[in-house]
């Protein structure tokens, strides 16, 4: 339709070397690529829509990210997920200001569960113009182990998919982090 913004789901992590509340290496590089490469001046032309996937168990409801031992309350799993979200928040926080800094339309989620699988889902639901992924240039024998999720998608999200691989300059001495 015309006059309707072009809408970029631009998927989002959290740093693997500084957690949260810092946005993954990759994160940022397809952010910034996609404000510089698509959107450049034309601001009121594109939405950009900022997903962030946490980690769940298989009802997608408990995080145990950063957990040494199990609670037994019902209390304490409320409070890290709690925990867990208003973290989530903090990272999308610095999309959405930057957004607002260049003034660019946005919104922003949070959804638990396998990233790959739930990136797609989202896709499919949301039914965006484009995904933009950013991705770790993993090689063939660190992918083996660690899988990629901008692969996943390129095969399996219904929509163009565009993959920004980190600068050389940014990749940090174990390429598995970001």
């Amino acid at each position: 339709m015309e006059g309707e913004p072009t809408r970029i789901i631009v998927a989002v992590n959290e740093s693997t070397i500084k957690g949260y509340p810092h946005a993954s290496i990759s994160s940022r590089g397809a952010f910034e690529w996609s404000v510089q490469k698509i959107i450049r001046s034309n601001t009121s032309g594109f939405k950009l829509l900022f997903l962030h996937v946490q980690l769940g168990f298989v009802d997608d409801s408990i995080s145990f990210d950063d957990m040494d031992s199990i609670y037994a309350s019902p209390e304490d799993f409320r409070r890290m997920q709690h925990r867990d979200k208003v973290r989530g928040l903090h990272l999308l926080e610095y999309f959405v200001n930057r957004c607002h800094e260049i003034g660019v339309a946005c919104e922003a989620w949070i959804k638990k569960g396998d990233p790959k699988e739930v990136i797609c889902r989202e896709v499919q639901r949301v039914q965006p113009d484009l995904l933009v992924v950013g991705s770790r240039g993993l090689g063939p024998f660190q992918r083996v182990f660690v899988g990629t999720v901008s692969e996943f998608c390129v095969k399996h999200a219904e929509c163009p998919v565009i993959t920004i691989k980190r600068r050389a300059d940014e990749t940090p001495e174990d390429p598995v982090d970001d």
